[in-house]
């Protein structure tokens, strides 16, 4: 599982970061990051809660695209 944050829509209120400290961060810009490239299961849970408790949605997760 891999998440992102769209920061054109974040606010860094830290809710994430609070939520999953494992995953996220704040940057310098003051804006939430990830900072792992793949989500383990163990964090999964905690991840997705965090995606959920976003006050902008601004975390999604990545899809692969499949190929034809």
């Amino acid at each position: 599982m891999k998440l992102n944050v769209n920061k054109d829509n974040c606010i860094g209120c830290g809710a994430c970061t609070g939520i999953c400290p494992e995953v996220f961060e704040i940057g310098d810009d003051g804006l939430a990051e990830v900072f792992v490239d793949e989500i383990s299961e163990e964090l999964k849970e905690d991840a997705i809660d965090a995606m959920e408790g976003c006050p902008t949605l601004a975390i999604y997760e990545e899809k692969e695209e499949i190929e034809k």
